[in-house]
């Protein structure tokens, strides 16, 4: 479907529209490629706002990837196409189609997961059927503990997949995850590994070859880690055989891939 947009499109919606609008669901279109690279939530002139790139001081730095986009539609002459994709929700439901959407659409700039997607997201019937017939984790870990959600994992089997994407690279309280014993690996909801991390290091080419290039560039605000597989006891206690499904609310990655346990 195309989704051109139209000389006439608005710049804003007046009070009496925003009243009738509510709470709201909108995706972002680059008009390059017809393809759709944001998906958010909000009321008002929320919408429109983003569209122009305009991001609270706060948040900014959580969507480089967004706004980079933006501004290259902008130099290319063009501007951001927006559309509500459904609108008159209540808070729940709008996290709820946000994070289908975010779900249904690949390659996003979206800096985080929707609501809930690491515990009821896109799956397989495969993987429901892995998901809810394995064993729990136990419910107080006595260990300190780093929870990362590796969404991007295409292959849970892939064992060094696993460890290339839990280790690199986060937005992480640093001095948090050095008090941590071990690191989990965490997709949807189910520990796939457990790691020793011996250094948190700032995510740059020096430190990270060859998981990036100095073609990539620096993200030094970010961190990995180097280390290994945890010992045999421990990676049995927290993933056993095909993994261990996470039941602790306080666990659970709803929107943040970050889950600190006594850390």
């Amino acid at each position: 479907m195309s989704v051109a947009l139209q000389p006439d499109q608005p710049s804003f919606f007046p009070d009496e529209v925003q009243w009738r609008l509510g709470k709201y669901v909108y995706r972002l279109v680059d008009p390059r490629t017809n393809e759709t690279f944001y998906v958010g939530k909000g009321t008002g002139n929320r919408v429109f706002e983003h569209a122009r790139g305009e991001i609270e001081p706060d948040r900014e730095a959580l969507l480089p990837p967004k706004l980079d986009t933006i501004h290259q539609i902008k130099a290319s002459g063009l501007q951001v196409v927006h559309l509500i994709h459904r609108h008159g929700l209540t808070e729940t439901e709008a996290f709820l189609v946000e994070a289908s959407l975010i779900d249904a659409y690949p390659n996003l700039t979206n800096a985080v997961g929707g609501h809930g997607s690491g515990e009821f997201g896109l799956m397989t019937a495969k993987e429901i059927m892995i998901k809810y017939g394995l064993p729990e984790l136990p419910k107080s870990p006595p260990h300190r503990l780093v929870l990362i959600n590796i969404r991007k994992l295409t292959d849970r089997e892939g064992a060094d997949d696993i460890y290339r994407l839990v280790r690199y690279c986060w937005r992480i309280n640093k001095a948090r995850a050095e008090r941590a014993d071990y690191i989990l690996a965490v997709l949807r909801g189910v520990v796939l590994g457990a790691y020793k991390a011996h250094k948190w290091l700032p995510a740059t080419p020096e430190n990270f070859q060859p998981e990036i290039s100095y073609a990539d560039g620096s993200e030094s605000h970010r961190f990995g880690f180097k280390g290994e597989k945890a010992p045999a006891d421990v990676w049995e206690m927290y993933v056993g055989q095909y993994g261990k499904r996470i039941i602790q609310p306080e666990l659970r990655h709803d929107q943040y891939p970050i889950r600190y346990w006594r850390c």
